[in-house]
């Protein structure tokens, strides 16, 4: 159970928590939700004991194990999978203790079972590949993948060391739609508490049964997902506002008394009661009206359709194409969303219709006028963190009065203070909003957005699409965020094997198809392999030595334990107690040598299969 009681903490003068206080069961699964900036990830480290609180406390029960996702994620040459195995440090550390004392043998054995290490490899495995890499992936180095990669790994390294208490800040920015559907499943059935920030509503309302809102310094927590939250607070507002208007007509009535017959000799005992009713009377606030945040996209004109048209088209990067055999056509009333799993090609689809490739066979022909709005989550990071949202437009703008450049920053929610505040000051969806302001300025024809919703609240996901759905050109989306999808598209593109298709069915056919596809997947596993390179049979040979390895040394531990067995004076009277403890560990280390055999022959199985093929 966490217990967080009557919690405060300021920044810089500023009050983030008040009195804060919510018991969290043990079990529980939960979304952490509020706006921007109201301290979701500040209570986060004062959970994990990075921050001191002003007043109050955290408690947790003794020895509880806490973990989440580090920030950055190390470049290192070991291995994906070796990565996530050594997350586990306590079967890591056991694995490698190296020692000659029977018992302790016996009981390294013992943990090891408890823990259940023979499965880890395979277990790594399975996270690795729910979060989007393929085998041959997870046997490469670290350094083989970029930041955003490197993150999907620590997060599999903290799910694989299933820590009692596991906090997890926005985990789905770095995932695609199939990645962000494998957590939503991986969570829901996740063994022990689970306190997630997230603005998916998706995952908020599948993964958790609990949410926990931070609003005016304060914690509540709800039963039920975010919808039955949201509807909820809507109900307690509405109270809250009748009661205020209920006290107002009160408080109005009272002091209408007051003011009548203050002077009046014969009513000015009645006139003082009133008076100290007044003051005694406890305030109710109405609520307060949560500052709207709004996109607005400037409209184009019309242009005859279609505004893109694809005919054999293919697309890549030098190489062999990507894409190919494309026969594709854009209008500008189209909604389309992009499905496929990660590496199919979604990105580089998106890159083709926005002019940033060229095809390399077939045609692609657009309007003479046609104009273009590209959003992708790397331009974020590639703004100018010296400067201010103002110095970003007007370099846009040169030419445009100020109150007009202003006007414009505030139409995406970027009001006079953040308009002169650096960019490296603002927050990740202040960022965003200033991009998207970029991407739409020209009043594009056709607007490409790659993941759009990163950094964003649920306020300003429900504004997106509200301006995506009065917005009169044509959308391209690619998104992880299906509550965004299921709003604003109106056709599906299925990317895959090197092809992009209409998709016939509606989104939760194609959720249902991949969480399928997912429990299958081991039977996938025994196919005929394909053809593999000596670098893979390299790397399966290693397996199996390592797997031989660890044969022996579990050999070492029976023959000790077998010689422990074979003393004559263990089985004189007096010593039956502590035969049966002998024979139990020797039974404990055979059952281990069962399990690491089933390993090597798996491994053995592989590396003859991927010889011969």
């Amino acid at each position: 159970m966490l217990r967080i009681s009557d919690l405060s903490y300021s920044v810089e003068g500023r009050p983030l928590l008040e009195g804060a206080s919510a018991t969290i069961p043990a079990g529980h699964k939960v979304g952490l939700v509020g706006r921007n900036g109201t301290g979701k990830t500040t209570l986060f480290r004062l959970i994990r004991g990075e921050l001191t609180p002003d007043g109050g406390a955290i408690s947790l029960p003794e020895r509880a194990r806490m973990g989440g996702v580090a920030q950055e994620v190390p470049s290192s040459e070991t291995s994906l999978i070796d990565t996530v195995l050594a997350a586990d440090t306590e079967r890591a550390a056991l694995m490698d203790e190296e020692t000659e004392d029977p018992t302790r043998i016996a009981e390294i054995q013992a943990r090891l079972t408890d823990i259940d290490a023979w499965s880890a490899e395979a277990r790594a495995a399975t996270i690795l590949k729910g979060l989007g890499f393929t085998e041959a992936e997870q046997k490469m180095p670290c350094s083989a993948f970029s930041g955003g990669w490197r993150m999907r790994v620590a997060l599999a390294g903290v799910l694989f060391s299933q820590p009692d208490l596991l906090l997890l800040d926005e985990p789905t920015n770095y995932l695609d739609l199939e990645g962000a559907l494998w957590l939503e499943s991986y969570l829901a059935r996740y063994p022990h508490t689970v306190i997630i920030i997230s603005h998916d509503r998706g995952l908020l309302n599948r993964a958790v049964n609990h949410i926990l809102h931070l609003t005016d310094r304060r914690l509540t927590l709800y039963s039920g997902g975010y919808d039955t939250f949201a509807r909820t607070r809507a109900e307690q507002r509405a109270v809250q506002a009748a009661e205020a208007k209920k006290q107002e007509l009160r408080r109005a009535h009272l002091q209408s008394f007051v003011d009548r017959f203050r002077a009046k000799a014969s009513k000015a005992r009645q006139a003082q009661s009133r008076v100290k009713m007044l003051e005694k009377m406890e305030t109710i606030r109405m609520p307060e009206d949560a500052a709207r945040t709004v996109f607005t996209f400037p409209n184009p004109e019309e242009l005859a359709p279609p505004i893109v048209q694809l005919d054999g088209a293919a697309v890549g990067y030098g190489g062999p194409p990507v894409l190919r055999r494309l026969n594709l056509r854009l209008d500008q009333d189209d909604r389309i969303a992009l499905l496929g799993r990660n590496g199919e090609g979604k990105s580089t689809l998106s890159k083709l219709l926005a002019g940033k490739l060229r095809a390399e066979d077939g045609r692609v022909q657009s309007s003479s006028k046609l104009r273009i709005g590209y959003f992708a989550q790397h331009q974020v990071d590639e703004l100018r963190i010296d400067e201010t949202p103002l110095d970003h437009i007007r370099r846009e703008r040169p030419d445009e009065a100020p109150a007009k450049l202003r006007a414009r920053l505030a139409g995406f929610g970027l009001g006079a203070d953040q308009a002169e505040t650096a960019v490296g000051r603002l927050s990740g969806g202040q960022k965003a909003r200033l991009s998207l302001l970029l991407a739409t300025l020209e009043a594009p024809h056709l607007l490409i957005l790659d993941e759009p919703t990163n950094h964003l609240d649920i306020e300003s996901r429900e504004a997106l699409v509200e301006a995506l759905t009065e917005y009169s050109g044509a959308v391209v989306l690619v998104s992880h965020d299906m509550h965004l999808l299921r709003l604003v598209a109106d056709r599906l593109w299925l990317v895959k094997d090197g092809t992009v298709t209409p998709y016939e069915e509606d989104l939760e056919s194609y959720r249902q198809m991949l969480l399928k596809g997912e429990e299958r997947a081991p039977k996938a596993r025994k196919e005929k392999p394909k053809a593999v390179s000596a670098e893979d049979i390299a790397t399966l040979r290693a397996e199996v030595r390592k797997c031989e390895a660890r044969m022996e040394k579990i050999d070492e531990m029976r023959d000790r334990l077998a010689a422990k067995l074979a003393d004559p004076s263990l089985y004189e009277d007096g010593r039956v107690g502590e035969l049966q403890t002998w024979q139990k560990k020797y039974a404990e280390v055979m059952e281990g040598l069962d399990r690491a055999e089933a390993l090597w022959m798996r491994a053995q199985e592989r590396l003859e299969a991927a010889s011969g093929a």
